[in-house]
Order: C-alpha cells, then sequence, then structure tokens
C-alpha cells in the first residue's frame, strides 16, 4: 500500500469578513477549495455556533474577564429568532482530486450588532481539520456606520428582553406619561471610540503619528428616499493647540461607498510625557437619522529603542 497526505488550498486564509448590512437583510459571499493531492477527498463544513458542545463551552467564564486576552471562543452575537446568523452552502461532499469547489457563505443577521462571528472548519473524511476560517460580519438599523480605533465596549450581547418602564419610573416626578412621550425624554449617549496616535519619538527622521476613521454608507435597497450620507468631524482650536490636524473632516458618502477620515499627531512644545493628552471632538453622521459620536484622541509618546 502507499500512505498519501490528503491537502488543499483555499481562497480564504484566516478571516472572511462580511462587512456590515441593514439588519433583516442578507448578503452572499463566494470562496473557493482546491483539492491538490491525489485522492479524492471527502469533506464536510462545520460552523462553531451549531456544536453539539456549544451549550457546555458557553458555561466557561467570558473571555473580556480573564486575564488572559487570548481569545479561544470565536461564536459572539446570534440572531433572536434562533436560525444561524452564518450559513454555508455546500455543507458536505467530495472534491476530485486536482478539481476545486466553490462554497456560498450567507450572511442574514435579524438585529442591529456589531459583533457577529463563528468559526467555520473544514474537516476531511470526519476527522481531520484541514482549514479554519473566522466569519465576522455587522448589522445596522441604519444604512451608515463608522469604524476604526479601539473598542470601547464589550463585544458580548445579553439576550435578555428589557420591559418597559412602568409608570413610576416617569420622569417627571412620578405622572404617568404616555410611552412614545416618554421615550422622547430619553436622550441616548452619544458612542464613543477611541483613537490612540503613538508617535516614535528618537528616529533620526521623526514623522507624525497617523490613525484614521472610516465612515461608510451600507449598499440596500431601503432608505431609497434618502441616497446620500452625509458627515463633518468638527475641528475644535483646542485639537490643533495640541498637535492634532484632521484630513478630509467633511464629506458626503453615496450609497456601498467608505471614506477615509485621516488624523495626524505631532507632539506641541509643551508636552510632558507623564501628563496624557486626551482630546474629544464630536462626529455627526446625516442620513435618514441623525447620530453622533464622540471622539477621544489620544497622543502617547513612545521610544524607538
Amino acid at each position: 500500500g502507499r500512505g498519501v497526505m490528503p491537502s488543499i488550498v483555499c481562497s480564504v486564509e484566516e478571516i472572511l469578513n462580511m462587512g456590515y448590512v441593514i439588519a433583516r437583510e442578507k448578503v452572499t459571499s463566494t470562496f473557493k477549495i482546491q483539492n491538490t493531492s491525489t485522492l479524492t477527498l471527502r469533506y464536510s463544513m462545520q460552523l462553531d455556533s451549531l456544536s453539539s458542545t456549544r451549550d457546555k463551552d458557553q458555561q466557561r467564564i467570558p473571555s473580556f474577564i480573564m486575564s488572559s486576552l487570548q481569545r479561544t471562543e470565536f461564536v459572539g452575537t446570534q440572531n433572536y429568532n434562533g436560525l444561524s446568523v452564518f450559513s454555508i452552502f455546500p455543507t458536505e461532499g467530495e472534491i476530485v482530486a486536482g478539481k476545486s469547489q466553490d462554497f456560498t457563505v450567507t450572511f442574514s443577521p435579524d438585529h442591529e450588532s456589531l459583533y457577529y462571528s463563528d468559526c467555520l472548519k473544514v474537516v476531511l473524511f470526519g476527522k481531520e481539520i484541514a482549514h479554519v476560517i473566522r466569519l465576522k460580519g455587522a448589522a445596522r438599523e441604519h444604512p451608515m456606520f463608522v469604524e476604526g480605533g479601539v473598542p470601547l465596549d464589550v463585544p458580548i450581547e445579553s439576550l435578555a428582553v428589557t420591559s418597559p418602564p412602568s409608570s413610576q419610573e416617569a420622569p417627571n416626578g412620578g405622572n404617568v406619561l404616555p410611552l412614545t412621550l416618554y421615550y422622547k425624554t430619553l436622550q441616548e449617549p452619544a458612542k464613543s471610540i477611541l483613537l490612540v496616535l503613538e508617535y516614535i519619538e528618537g528616529e533620526s527622521s521623526p514623522v507624525p503619528a497617523r490613525a484614521e476613521l472610516k465612515v461608510g454608507s451600507i449598499q440596500t435597497a431601503q432608505f431609497a428616499s434618502k441616497k446620500s450620507v452625509e458627515f463633518t468631524l468638527e475641528s475644535p482650536p483646542l485639537l490643533q493647540q495640541k498637535g492634532f490636524t484632521i484630513e478630509a473632516a467633511k464629506g458626503t458618502l453615496e450609497r456601498g461607498q467608505v471614506k477615509c477620515i485621516g488624523v495626524s499627531w505631532v507632539p506641541p512644545a509643551d508636552f510632558r510625557p507623564d501628563d496624557p493628552l486626551l482630546v474629544t471632538a464630536l462626529l455627526t453622521l446625516k442620513g435618514d437619522i441623525k447620530e453622533t459620536y464622540r471622539i477621544l484622541f489620544m497622543g502617547k509618546v513612545v521610544s524607538a529603542y
């Protein structure tokens, strides 16, 4: 007899990012697997979210409160309706030696979240994991998004259902308000994004520290009456005094378009490394609604040695 090692080549290395989609819509993406061995490979595609041991795995302490930052659980937010947010087709079959197979991944979120994720394993002959792909995606109720910087929230979502406030919780001294009026009295806090700029000190030719934010408009058939998204990042005098420069601070986005807001920083003459530098500015998006993000600019000096 002769032993042969099965081998494959996948067109996706590690991460398949499905991008942003409007909640309750869906988007698809395809990738290819080629059989580079000399024998026919019998495969199956397995999602961690459908694993028989997932309930047991969820009893562990969440990674974000453990001392170790290494993450081994890649199943993030899932649909409220109980259906998988990611699906794969075909799920099993055979690939003849030297041939390829196309696979289609469908992302269909049913509510807004930035942390949809799953892990797809390519298993050969029911036992050997030949390739692992992390699936990621985000969903929004409105056709615009901002990404970049350091996350300031917890990437694990509670599925608990919160009940409407009772009349005893009315904000006008206990008098009962109609529910719609009550909600209008509540101001949703602006979302915060931390942008860290590290200036390298000690180099022969120092360059400004740089970072960027991405502002995007989601491609969708909904919201036809509002085709474009406008964005503005204010540049208060304090930002300039502290050495920050903003590039492309305002603009207009068409459907499916993404633009970058560049930020550079050079420490001012009176900068003290032991005194943290933090300046705040507001980023405003106007589409079908108006959204405001609080951008926290942090300047740090690090040594090149």
